[in-house]
């Protein structure tokens, strides 16, 4: 099966979409990885995530205006339900999607 390329997953999926516009070298990157996690599987596995690496898909950070990492954005069908960036507590980011599942 071939790779799908993240515009095709954000642009087709039918489930719910977070984005996660991130690089390697970004710390507040590292510290949102467990708590988005969490939540995502707190949420029973009904938003998918997609890790983008902005140094690999510097296209697509472009194209959602995103000018700081981490960003988050929220997809489904490829129309944006949410987005926001920088550091979340899991509460907010909990509250925040849970009211797209």
């Amino acid at each position: 099966m071939p790779k799908k390329k993240p515009k095709d997953i954000i642009g087709k999926s039918m489930d719910a979409v977070l984005v996660d516009f991130r690089a390697n070298w970004c710390g507040p990157c590292q510290t949102m990885d467990p708590i988005i996690e969490e939540v995502l599987d707190e949420l029973g596995g009904k938003i998918k995530l997609l890790k983008l690496d902005i140094d690999k898909h510097p296209q697509m950070a472009q194209q959602f205006a995103v000018r700081s990492i981490p960003h988050y954005i929220l997809f489904k069908k490829g129309k944006i339900l949410w987005r926001k960036g920088g550091i979340l507590p899991k509460r907010e980011l909990e509250k925040a999607l849970k009211g797209f599942i």
